[in-house]
């Protein structure tokens, strides 16, 4: 049975992605920060069988890189997609009085992390005969604008898909990304917010995980239709 690794795991787009790998018969590598964190990640997913709970600190820069060690090694089970998640910041300070301190700790952690995920585990998947899968998910709010911090990190994760697409075209690994034009979140949090439900949301990842047709496109998720009738578009011209 194939295995998704997901960066990111105990967020709202986390638990998403993992309900949405179980669904597709896919067992799951979780990172997470701490047992705590872990424990609340099987609350909210109902489940713990199929799931591998692995600590790591994911915005540091070789974070992800000791879990891929570790998979290499043997200790931890082999991963055939990766699902990056991270981030979550989500302050609402002017950009006026942003200062230099708060915009590095959000471009640390919506950005960098994914970025190191991508860093440490294309060139694994690379390296693996069969068809795997990188799948990052991205925000509007980087184009909605309306919160200065959370926005201005999202534009080098459009950016970073942009370059992920191409740089992968003609490999084996499907790179698609997400972009999300709602709030998603826990189920027992929207069930009482009417923010869409991370249950909801995981139908479009079980979807994208059977489409191999689908790749190097940016998958638009806004309303409740989208997820039953994936919208997708190639991010690549030439």
């Amino acid at each position: 049975m194939e295995t998704v690794l997901v960066v990111g795991a105990t967020g709202n787009i986390g638990v998403a992605a993992i309900l949405g790998a179980m669904r597709a018969k896919r067992n799951v590598l979780a990172i997470v920060r701490n047992q705590a964190s872990a424990a609340k990640l099987f609350q909210h997913v109902n489940s713990k069988e199929g799931i591998t709970i692995v600590e790591a600190d994911i915005i540091s820069e070789d974070g992800v890189q000791s879990v891929v060690d570790q998979v290499r090694a043997g200790k931890l089970p082999a991963f055939q997609h990766v699902y990056a998640a991270a981030g979550g910041a989500y302050g609402a300070t002017p950009l006026r009085e942003l200062s230099s301190s708060e915009l590095r700790k959000f471009m640390t952690v919506n950005f960098e992390s994914n970025f190191f995920a991508y860093r440490a585990t294309i060139p694994y998947l690379l390296e693996q005969k069969g068809s795997t899968s990188f799948t990052l998910c991205t925000g509007s709010q980087g184009d909605i604008g309306a919160r200065a911090a959370p926005a201005i990190s999202q534009g080098p994760l459009f950016s970073m898909a942009n370059v992920a697409c191409r740089d992968n075209e003609e490999t084996s690994v499907r790179f698609n990304e997400v972009y999300l034009g709602t709030r998603v979140e826990v189920d027992s949090v929207a069930s009482q917010t009417g923010a869409m439900k991370a249950s909801d949301f995981a139908s479009v990842y079980t979807e994208l995980l059977s489409r191999p047709d689908i790749k190097s496109c940016r998958i638009s998720v806004a309303t409740k239709d989208d997820l039953t009738d994936l919208k997708y578009k190639k991010k690549i011209t030439y």
